[in-house]
């Protein structure tokens, strides 16, 4: 089946999956759908039996169809190497009765690197597909996670440019100094003088801009998007929820068809959204879990039909879910809306205008298959404590606001189905909230003790991301206010 795709905001025209990932944002400010829902053509058994590259394979060529396979593979084949220290790629651990999907173990130790890795490929192939002329500028709003993982994909890949945009007061030190030492010639960072969602907004309506369109063109530039907007970053996210269904069923942990629970720390909502696209192709999921910090935006949705971002920003120990413009939850309201493009549109102009909309009682009854809950800032810091100590296994603040999520549901509800976590981040990108957590006497150490005591407390090695940031030089040091993002965009281009 050849899959299309179009706007949420306007069902026509339709176009390629290669073209929907060069364009990253449709024309209108929606956001790219496939027209059809694909289905899995492998059973599950045929699956267990593959590994996880192979598994990738399968999922993308159903929704990257003008792809061939040789082009995935090499894309694929390029993406999972040496970057990734486990030869699983998403190695699935088992503690205090869930199983972790740990989503960490690529270049940059977050589970951006599972579709940033590949997204490099996927655009230089769908360039030369499309017969682009222009150089591709990358241009991505990050919470943290993203603008590390994208620039290391992006890093010196010919006729491209990245740069990233990231709250200079609101990621943690790893994060930062992970982002200022990136490598690449073609990479530029800059930290912004406020929050998240005002470097998405400053880098939507720069993708709007039409007249800033026209100048990049004449200079031979083009925009695109590493954010998880683009069809292409959420892809390869529905990949590994497939393969761990198919690795806990191999592994004798599930039977044929029976339904698993997954629970996902969410901000942006494109790693729960890739696991409810897994569920629409023909993995036997029953609940996604959408854990959210004490920026609870979503968990508010999901209780009341009103998506409200008119509220205190708070900065938590989980700062890539630091989120209150969730982009891709937009998706799931095209779906629930029976992909009425119309519908959607009015809601997201509601966003934008009053920053709030109500769904309608039809919509919120095709929620039934999501629950919500949400941890503060102790109630995480007590599951990483809880969980080490009960297992001795480790996990981050990300991690930690699922965990804790799913613990309360678990006792709620008394559901006992199987359940899969995302661990989306390695401890070590947050070393000193995790120490603090597990005994707060380690707070006195120095950032560098602190990695060293991590790795005693853990007994996991440390990653080469941060061996590599202890003495690496800062590359990037530019700050600018937000109203000034795009005018030092144009700086940068020379345009």
């Amino acid at each position: 089946m050849n899959i299309l795709y179009h706007s949420t905001r306007n069902s026509s025209p339709e176009i390629t999956a290669s073209q929907a990932i060069l364009k990253g944002l449709a024309d209108d400010g929606g956001l790219f759908v496939p027209v059809k829902m694909p289905k899995l053509v492998k059973t599950f058994d045929e699956l267990g039996e593959l590994n996880y590259k192979e598994i990738a394979l399968e999922v993308m060529k159903l929704f990257l169809t003008d792809f061939t396979d040789d082009e995935l593979k090499n894309c694929i084949e390029s993406a999972y190497d040496s970057k990734f220290d486990s030869s699983e790629i998403v190695p699935v651990k088992e503690a205090d009765g869930a199983y972790y999907l740990e989503l960490f173990h690529g270049a940059t130790i977050a589970f951006k690197d599972m579709a940033l890795s590949i997204l490099p490929h996927l655009m230089t192939t769908a360039a030369k597909k499309n017969e682009l002329k222009e150089d591709i500028v990358i241009l991505t709003a990050t919470s943290g996670d993203t603008g590390k993982a994208a620039m290391a994909g992006f890093a010196d890949v010919p006729h491209t440019k990245i740069i990233v945009f990231y709250p200079k007061h609101g990621v943690s030190p790893v994060q930062e100094k992970q982002m200022v030492t990136q490598k690449g010639a073609n990479t530029h960072v800059i930290g912004i003088e406020g929050n998240f969602d005002a470097a998405q907004s400053g880098v939507k309506a720069m993708f709007n801009n039409k007249e800033l369109a026209v100048k990049m063109k004449d200079a031979g530039y083009v925009f695109s998007s590493a954010n998880s907007i683009n069809i292409g970053r959420l892809i390869p996210q529905v990949c590994y929820y497939v393969y761990a269904y198919a690795k806990l069923l191999k592994d004798g942990k599930i039977k044929e068809n029976e339904k698993i629970n997954v629970v996902v720390p969410t901000g942006n909502f494109g790693n729960i959204l890739a696991a409810f696209y897994a569920k629409q192709i023909g993995t036997p999921i029953d609940k996604l879990i959408c854990a959210s910090n004490k920026n609870k935006v979503l968990f508010d949705f999901f209780t009341t039909g009103t998506y409200d971002k008119n509220r205190e920003f708070v900065v938590t120990k989980s700062p890539s879910m630091d989120i209150l413009i969730s982009s891709n939850l937009e998706r799931l309201i095209y779906k629930i809306c029976g992909e009425n493009s119309n519908v959607t549109a009015s809601l997201m102009k509601e966003l934008s205008e009053n920053g709030k909309y109500t769904i309608t009682s039809e919509m919120a009854d095709k929620l039934a298959g999501f629950v919500s809950g949400y941890a503060d800032e102790d109630a995480t810091s007590e599951i990483i404590k809880y969980l080490y100590d009960k297992t001795g296994y480790v996990i981050d603040t990300h991690t930690a606001v699922a965990a804790k999520v799913y613990s309360d549901y678990r006792k709620e509800s008394g559901d006992e189905t199987v359940t899969v976590i995302a661990s989306t981040a390695s401890p070590y990108k947050f070393a000193r909230a995790v120490l603090g957590s597990i005994d707060p006497s380690f707070d006195s150490l120095s950032d560098e003790e602190q990695v060293d005591k991590l790795c005693e407390v853990s007994g996991v090695k440390i990653p080469p991301a941060i061996e590599e940031i202890r003495t690496a030089p800062v590359r990037h040091n530019t700050v600018c206010e937000t109203e000034d993002m795009q005018k030092e965009v144009e700086k940068y281009l020379g345009i």
